[in-house]
Order: C-alpha cells, then sequence, then structure tokens
C-alpha cells in the first residue's frame, strides 16, 4: 500500500516562503537540500509526517505560472476559529470562513490563505474525513 509523504511546491523566494509556513502553519525546515541549479526545502511538523517540499529554482526570477489546473493544499485545524483570528493577527489575510453543507449537514467549515506565490491553502476544521 502506498503513503503520501510529501507535495512539491515550486517557490521564488525561499526566506519568505519559510516564514509563511511557519507563521501560518508551524511548520519548520525538517531538512534542506542545496544543489547547484535548485534547492529543496522540506517543511513538515509534529502533527503529521507528511511534508511539503518547496523547491526553489536558483536561475528563475519570475513568478510562476500556475494555471487553472492548481487546486490548492488543505491542513486541517482543531480550532478553525481561533486559528482564522491568529492568521488575521499575523497580516496573512485569510478569507472568510465557509460552512459546507451537504444533504442538510455540515460537511466542512474552511478558509483559504494564499502563500507568497499564490498557492492556495485551504484550513479546515477538523470534522468528519477531515481529520
Amino acid at each position: 500500500m502506498a503513503k503520501a509523504i510529501h507535495s512539491m511546491i515550486r517557490v521564488l523566494d525561499e526566506n519568505k516562503s519559510v516564514e509563511f509556513y511557519r507563521l501560518a502553519f508551524g511548520l519548520e525546515v525538517a531538512e534542506r537540500l542545496d544543489f547547484e541549479t535548485f534547492t529543496l526545502i522540506y517543511l513538515s511538523n509534529e502533527e503529521s509526517e507528511f511534508e511539503l517540499e518547496l523547491t526553489l529554482n536558483k536561475d528563475r526570477s519570475e513568478p510562476y505560472v500556475l494555471g487553472d489546473g492548481y487546486g490548492h493544499l488543505a491542513l486541517s485545524v482543531d480550532d478553525l476559529d481561533a486559528e482564522h483570528q491568529r492568521a488575521a493577527d499575523a497580516g496573512l489575510n485569510p478569507g472568510k470562513i465557509v460552512a459546507f453543507n451537504r444533504d442538510g449537514a455540515l460537511l466542512a467549515r474552511f478558509f483559504f490563505l494564499v502563500d507568497p506565490d499564490g498557492y492556495k491553502i485551504e484550513v479546515l476544521q477538523r470534522h468528519g474525513r477531515y481529520k
């Protein structure tokens, strides 16, 4: 059986990205691998073994075009309202909290953040299938 271990996104500014993910989600650098033309930065926290891999291509100076195929990353939290307030207080400009219902029952509560490179991150209240 396969096990999901990481997802990769390309970033322009290592420091801005590392700081955003530290501030927004408590992700810290687990490992940094520097190569001649690129750097891989693995971010994680104690909540999960899953890692976010930031890839910094050293010859890149223009923002990446995310296109219409990228959706979002998703993270779950114990207290969505508190995390929304914390993100707002930190100047991360969280979107509004949305309650998403299906067949008259709450399916999910969430809001979105956008990282320095334009990637959307969904922050979900732990509930139901979103643990």
